[in-house]
């Protein structure tokens, strides 16, 4: 939904945003939430991983932090007379992306850990896409301020395609101290 928003008509994606807003209105959950967990990285769009986490471990994932994610929609452009003008400053007060954020603190992991407290977050799954060095530097930042919050983490580094079986192994464990869930 979030690529189609970014690449396609804006008139037929509005169209499909207002149908799937009125179909969430209305839709039932089938199944346990479980815990309530934050996603952040870069550009993860493997749903496998995603679909893996909420149905066969229990969890739902109720907000993310990613490059091709919801940073797209949290703010809105403000009309003003120069329209470029106006796209400019929306895209510069953006949350930004990591290559673009080195205030201190960083402007995105105020943005992500106040998200994360707005919408209940237990725990936060950072997944990485190696080689991708922005985020990387980010990650032990974002840990401390997390962990700091009362939000436990888990890091997970994928290559170019998630690995579902060691990640799903890995994603049960944090689940486990998450639920205070006793072994023995």
């Amino acid at each position: 939904m979030v690529l189609a928003c970014q690449f396609g008509d804006k008139r037929e994606v509005n169209k499909l945003l207002e149908e799937a807003l009125n179909e969430l209105k209305t839709r039932k959950i089938d199944r346990e939430t479980g815990n309530r967990l934050m996603i952040i990285g870069s550009e993860d769009d493997d749903i496998a991983f995603i679909n893996m986490v909420e149905t066969i471990c229990g969890a739902t994932f109720v907000m993310e932090d990613h490059c091709t994610g919801s940073r797209y929609f949290w703010n809105q452009v403000v009309p003003q007379e120069d329209r470029y003008a106006a796209l400019a400053a929306r895209y510069c007060e953006r949350p930004p992306c990591p290559t673009k954020d080195w205030a201190q603190p960083r402007d995105r992991l105020v943005w992500a850990l106040d998200m994360a407290k707005q919408w209940g977050v237990e725990g936060a799954i950072i997944v990485q896409q190696k080689f991708c060095d922005p985020h990387e530097l980010d990650i032990p930042a974002f840990r401390k301020a997390f962990e700091a919050a009362g939000i436990p983490t888990l890091f997970l580094e994928f290559d170019v395609t998630v690995p579902l079986g060691p990640f799903r192994i890995r994603v049960d464990a944090f689940l486990e101290m998450l639920r205070q869930e006793d072994l023995f």
